[in-house]
């Protein structure tokens, strides 16, 4: 299913309030709201915070491996005291073949008020939300989205780049940023979805890579975005520059030289003082170091990566307290 036929057919009717199963539909003031809610909770007492979810019901259901996502919104949910479980497909009934409708409506059953979602297959979180009810964050299906990663990494960029962090979010936030995104596009769901939501904020993504990996049809990811296909020539632009992994699980039937690659595309320390010295350097994760970046990189001065997986607890929260706490998520962002 293609992402706008997913907008298309994103009726709000269709799901319940709360759910976040893409950035396209969500509007520049929810995104601001979200945002807010994230600064107001982070300056919260740790005992005041752990009242806002008291006793709520969160499952977890992940077919697909993750640390950081997982991990990030496990500890999001009990840091507002709510009781989590993770279903895994490695230790449930999926691994009998239980399919993803009776395994969602199981977890209804056994009283879960919101579901976080990842899975292999693009629009899986749609179904799920379609069938239970039930607000459904989207944690990355498929090849589609990620729209909780492009909200933390938002936020990254506000916290980072100067003179950004007094900014109001709006339609011009980003306006004279250019970000510049490395790698396997193709298969990047953080990439969409970063695609999709900076340029309504004012930021010119400028995607990079080889053909194999950046086929010209990712222009169709919205006004803002173009692609540039010599590294060095997008990071002399750069404000930001997002690195992505290779995703070897998914580059069967493609034809890649890794040395070529490295070559032309890794993002090393003498590549990044010679051509954006004050770049900000962010990588979602996993991160294969030696291969799409060096670590003198990943851990200089220019590199934001931590900072990426810290706020991503915040805005996990903010999301949580979003999907259950409809009339109450006002409350958090005043």
């Amino acid at each position: 299913m293609t992402s706008s036929k997913m907008q298309g057919e994103m009726k709000a009717a269709e799901y319940a309030a709360g759910s976040l199963l893409t950035v396209a539909g969500l509007p520049v003031e929810e995104v601001a709201a979200i945002l807010a809610a994230t600064d107001r909770m982070e300056r919260m007492a740790a005992a005041e915070r752990a009242k806002i979810l008291a006793g709520r019901r969160i499952a977890l259901l992940f077919y697909e491996s993750s640390t950081r996502t997982r991990t990030s919104f496990e500890l999001a949910a009990k840091s507002l005291g709510a009781m989590t479980t993770l279903v895994s497909d490695k230790s449930s009934s999926i691994e009998k073949g239980e399919s993803l409708k009776d395994t969602g409506l199981t977890l209804r059953a056994l009283g879960a008020e919101c579901i976080i979602l990842r899975h292999a297959n693009s629009g899986a979180p749609y179904l799920l939300a379609k069938l239970t009810g039930l607000p459904v964050l989207n944690a990355g299906d498929g090849m589609h989205e990620h729209p909780s990663q492009a909200l933390l990494d938002l936020r990254t960029m506000l916290a980072r780049l100067p003179g950004m962090s007094s900014r109001l979010v709006n339609a011009k936030t980003l306006d004279g940023v250019t970000v510049v995104i490395t790698g396997d596009i193709l298969h990047s769901r953080v990439a969409r979805s970063n695609a999709m939501l900076l340029p309504r904020l004012g930021a010119r993504v400028l995607l990079c890579g080889p053909a194999a990996l950046l086929p010209v049809d990712a222009l169709g990811l919205g006004s803002g975005v173009e692609i540039e296909r010599d590294f060095d020539k997008a990071l002399q632009q750069a404000q930001v520059v997002m690195m992505l992994r290779i995703q070897r699980e998914r580059l069967a039937g493609l034809e890649l030289d890794l040395a070529d690659y490295i070559s032309r595309y890794q993002l090393d320390q003498e590549r990044l003082t010679a051509r954006a010295p004050e770049a900000l350097v962010m990588h979602p994760g996993p991160m294969i170091r030696g291969l799409e970046i060096l670590g003198e990189v990943a851990d200089g001065p220019n590199s934001a990566i931590e900072d990426q997986v810290r706020h991503g607890l915040g805005v996990r929260t903010a999301l949580l307290a979003r999907a259950l706490s409809v009339g109450g998520f006002e409350s958090v962002t005043a």
